[in-house]
């Protein structure tokens, strides 16, 4: 597979972000804890520059618990306001509240000084599809404000969302780059659900997948589908055909359905019924 994908409401994105930045005192830039420098935008430093910033890695609950707080300790060494959240039950909310205080301090040190009045601070949350930024927004203000769902793209316009008497929050679009730095970035953010499984193809996307578990999650792999050793000597598609079959994905004539294997896979993935699996590890 060759990746490529940057729809056009993307780069209007793109543009929106950069326009509204004046209006906001603060960046909310949300990545999957399961791949949190892939699922980074690289234009955000650009188009941010110097603006407060804090990095929420979200979804931490379905990604590896160690590696996650590596990452943390690592972005923090940067110097970036870094939390780990898992937006659906609120665990993180507290250190995401502490690090917006810990960014905003230089603002407002220098309102105090000017005799200024604490006012809610303005946010813009950003970040690439399915990373789970409305299930994030709905976290912090209490409500169903932000349209949720499992899929890429369910944020189509720009929204602001009061909190009151402390946030304003300026919702955008998910945001994708023209050219993905590397197929591997691309391949982790689809296994994700982060580009549409519409325009893939599935079955060499879960071949990719195993071929990656098999290395860095063999015992979580071998005890979800009751695996021996052996099959993890196994080449990827063989493996594919083997899971398919213990899970009865047959058509007739006996055959393995390796599409709906491969889509069984992806979802087992997806929702963590394979196990907390982080994609990648801190640099």
């Amino acid at each position: 597979m060759n990746l490529q994908w940057f729809p056009g409401h993307m780069a209007k994105t793109r543009r929106l972000i950069a326009d509204n930045l004046k209006l906001v005192d603060l960046v909310v830039e949300l990545v999957d804890a399961r791949l949190p420098m892939s699922s980074r935008n690289p234009e955000v430093d650009q188009l941010i520059k110097n603006k407060p910033r804090v990095l929420v890695l979200n979804k931490a609950d379905i990604a590896d618990e160690k590696v996650t707080a590596a990452f943390v300790a690592a972005f923090k060494k940067q110097g970036v306001y870094a939390v780990a959240l898992d937006s659906l039950s609120g665990k993180g909310m507290v250190q995401f509240h502490a690090a917006v205080q810990q960014a905003m301090e230089g603002i407002f040190a220098k309102d105090r000084e000017k005799g200024i009045r604490p006012h809610a601070v303005k946010m813009m949350v950003v970040g690439i599809p399915n990373v789970g930024k409305s299930s994030f927004i709905n976290r912090l203000s209490g409500r169903a404000a932000a349209k949720t769902g499992d899929r890429p793209g369910i944020t189509q316009t720009k929204q602001w969302i009061r909190i009151a008497g402390k946030y304003e929050l300026l919702d955008t679009p998910g945001i994708l780059w023209p050219k993905f730095e590397s197929q591997d970035v691309a391949l982790r953010i689809a296994f994700t659900g982060g580009i549409k499984d519409e325009i893939m193809d599935i079955e060499e996307l879960a071949c990719a997948l195993l071929k990656y578990l098999v290395t860095n999650y063999p015992s979580e792999l071998d005890a979800r589908y009751k695996l021996d050793k052996d099959a993890n000597d196994l080449e990827p598609f063989s493996l594919l055909s083997l899971i398919g079959k213990k899970r009865g994905c047959i058509i007739s004539g006996g055959e393995v359905d390796t599409f709906r294997a491969a889509n069984l896979i992806l979802d087992d993935f997806r929702s963590a019924r394979i196990g907390n699996i982080t994609l990648e590890i801190p640099i």
